[in-house]
């Protein structure tokens, strides 16, 4: 059975967060979901809708505390493959058929050990609500940030 959590790994000298997703449908109706620009702003945090989607093309952000900045597409394969830098980190994103839906690995790369389980509590968050959006809900945040950032502290032994 797959976990909702996600799992932290070394790579390169980085850290690399990793999530797994289970979704009862085709792996392209849930590319053009990830890769939608509308429903990107609903899950990935400071998204603008901006989007040219296609290799070297750009993503627009906003911080919300007046920084803008793009983030560039390095592959786009559909319905398999998204992967963006967003400033040094780096995000992928690939859907494989699996059972009778298919499965979404999402890898976020980073340097700050610091921010680690903040970096995870957020994003099985924006995955979460991604769920809602592949399944066609309206989004609804849950309140567990903390208790989310108190399990990957633990499960990550960084007491």
């Amino acid at each position: 059975m797959m976990s909702k959590y996600g799992t932290l790994h070394k790579k390169d000298g980085r850290y690399a967060l990793r999530f797994e997703r289970f979704f009862d449908m085709k792996q392209e109706d849930v590319f053009s979901v990830i890769t939608d620009p509308n429903a990107f702003t609903q899950w990935y945090p400071f998204a603008t809708g901006d989007m040219d989607l296609q290799v070297g093309g750009e993503i627009g952000f906003d911080d919300g505390e007046g920084s803008t900045y793009e983030g560039v597409i390095t592959e786009l394969t559909p319905p398999h493959t998204f992967v963006f830098r967003e400033v040094d980190d780096w995000i992928q994103m690939t859907i494989q058929p699996k059972d009778h839906g298919c499965e979404m690995v999402f890898t976020h790369t980073f340097d700050d050990k610091e921010m680690i389980i903040y970096v995870a509590a957020g994003w099985h968050r924006c995955l979460d609500a991604l769920g809602q959006i592949v399944k066609g809900q309206q989004v609804q945040w849950q309140d567990n940030a903390s208790e989310l950032r108190e399990y990957y502290k633990d499960a990550f032994d960084l007491n």
